[in-house]
Order: C-alpha cells, then structure tokens, then sequence
C-alpha cells in the first residue's frame, strides 16, 4: 500500500494526537502524497481546528499549519487503514463502541496511550496471555470495537501540550517506540514505524512492545497519582523520605508483576528516580489533571497492575492502597464536578 491509499483517523487530538495528525498531514501536503487525514475531536478543539486547523509550534523559529477533517462521529468516516488512538484510558473505555465504525478487517490499530492497553495481553504474559483486563477493558467494550489481533502500542518519549484550541506546542523529546502486539502484525507496524519517520519523529522497534510500555509505567505509576494527592512536584516528592519510601514499595512490587509476565527490568529502582529527578520540579499529567478538574487514568496506571497482582496471586500491599486513594480522589473530583 503507498502513502495516497492510506486513510488515517487520529482518535482524540489533543496534545499527543493532535502533534501526530498536524505532521502527517504535513507530510501529506510537502510530499504530494495524498494521505488522507482525520481527527476525531471534540469542545473547542473540535472547533478551533475546523476553523483554523492545527497548528504546530515546534520551537521558537517553526511554527505550522496543518488541514486536516475533524468531526466528532466516527460513522462519518468509515473504515480507515490505520487508526492512532491518543485518549485516556477512561475515556477509551467511554467511547469505545462508538469507534467501532472507524474499524474494518484490514485496520491497523496503533494505540498511544499512558498506561497499560486493553491489549496488553495479547500473545503475552505467560500465564496471564490472551486473558481481559476488566480494569481498562470493562465487559470487553474496547475489545469488541477495537480487535487486540489488529494492535499495535506506541510509547510516547516526548513532551507536548495545548497551547489555546487548536494550537499545539512541542516540548523535549521526539521518540515514538512503535511495536505489535502480536506477531502477525509486524509488517504493520514496520509500516506505522515507517510512515511516523518521514513525518519527522525518531522511531524505535523494541523487542517486545509489552516491556516498553512496562517499563515507562514503572515511574508513571508512582509519580503521577502521589502528586494528585500530594499538589507536589515530583522533586518534592523523591525529597521525602516517607514519600520516597512508598514509591520504592510500589516500584518493588511492580518489578515482581512484570518478572510474573516475562518482563525483566534492566534498571534498579534508585536508577529509575535518579532519571526522574533530572527532570526537576515539574508537574505530572496526572497533577495537571486535578488542577484543570478533569478524570484520573486510575485504572491504566494503577487499576491494571493491580488486576495483574491479583490473578498471579502477588501481594502488591503499597499499590493496593495507592490505587484506592486515588481511585477514590478521582470519585470525589467527579462528584464535585456534578455538583457544579
């Protein structure tokens, strides 16, 4: 298949998705290509890049505009070749059924989100492969919409956020890790990996998608639902030596998860919050999420490892209760917002 067959459908253009549609759909336009780009957003996103399109700031001396179709139905679009899905895991599991037209026998499904997928199980996890991961596949809505054979992950190395509606600004970073999540998928996501690359993101092949995703979530998981409840950057967190002692407790028992899964982790914990404390005082997404009043990615970060603790009969004590505190942090967020 060459570049002017291909119909893409980026789901959730927001900082992630919407710097994955604006470059494609400027490799389209300087390659003469015809790729046909699509995002499904919606609010004043959705808006703004109906107007506008998506504009890019890549730094101080570029900045770009990108067309592209935006709606916010899927049935609009049909069946598409390759469908980048750049949402939270909770809104995920929320819309999921309504994606379902966007998908055919022959889609490409290249999911770009923090956490652990729906399809993680796929052809891996030793005892664990093939099962459901209620927490972020609930009653297997996502699977139903979105076939796990027809996977592929992305794991995001890279800063971005919304700078106004339809505006969107590149931060650090410019790695994109791209694998399948099945084996007879390779040649797809060899073609993902390829495409990504001429529109101007590093990319990787990992071995194993599975570890890649394994091994971010080893740092998101901790750092991120300890700020929400804390208001704390992670420098103020790592500083604390209570803090710091949790976190090292939830990193252990994740490091047992995963050797329960086949995934050996190279680092040592202490190695793994050296890296986190390079990045100084920042806020996580998580954080971010509070501050703006938005829903928590519980489940994806926290929920699922603790779904896998349970089935390989590992006792996860410190994520048990770090899961419940923010599970419930995330109830009383949303119950405030339905009280506005």
């Amino acid at each position: 298949m060459n570049a002017s067959q291909r119909s893409i459908t980026v789901v959730g253009a927001g900082a992630i998705g919407g710097l994955i549609a604006a470059r494609l759909a400027r490799l389209s336009r300087l390659a003469h290509s015809g790729l046909q780009v699509s995002v499904l957003a919606r609010g004043a996103q959705l808006d703004a890049i109906r107007r506008d399109g998506l504009t890019v700031i890549e730094d101080a001396d570029e900045r770009y505009t990108a067309r592209v179709n935006a709606t916010d139905d899927p049935a609009t679009l049909g069946a598409q070749d390759i469908v980048f899905v750049c949402l939270k895991g909770q809104a995920l599991a929320q819309s999921a059924a309504s994606l379902a037209p966007l998908v055919g026998p022959n889609t490409h499904i290249v999911s770009a989100m923090n956490g652990v997928p729906w399809w993680f199980l796929s052809e891996f996890g030793n005892a664990q492969a093939n099962g459901r991961l209620e927490s972020v596949d609930p009653g297997g809505a996502v699977s139903a919409a979105l076939p796990p054979a027809q996977a592929s992950g992305c794991v995001v190395h890279l800063s971005s956020s919304i700078a106004a509606p339809g505006v969107i600004r590149k931060g650090r970073g410019n790695l994109l890790i791209v694998g399948a999540a099945t084996a007879h998928m390779a040649a797809r996501a060899e073609e993902a990996r390829a495409l990504l690359a001429d529109a101007g993101f590093d990319v990787q092949s990992p071995p194993s998608i599975q570890h890649e995703i394994w091994a971010k979530l080893w740092g998101n998981m901790t750092m991120n639902p300890i700020s929400a409840l804390t208001r704390s950057t992670a420098d103020v967190i790592l500083d604390d030596p209570l803090m710091a002692q949790l976190v090292a407790a939830v990193m252990a028992e994740a490091r047992a998860i995963g050797e329960a899964l086949g995934i050996g982790l190279a680092m040592t914990i202490e190695e793994r919050n050296a890296i986190t404390r390079k990045l100084g005082a920042f806020k996580t997404s998580m954080l971010q999420d509070v501050e703006a009043g938005r829903t928590l990615e519980v489940e994806a970060l926290l929920g699922a490892p603790y779904e896998l603790a349970q089935r390989a009969g590992i006792v996860a004590p410190s994520l048990g209760m770090l899961y419940g505190l923010a599970r419930q942090l995330d109830a009383n967020l949303e119950a405030a917002r339905r009280a506005r």
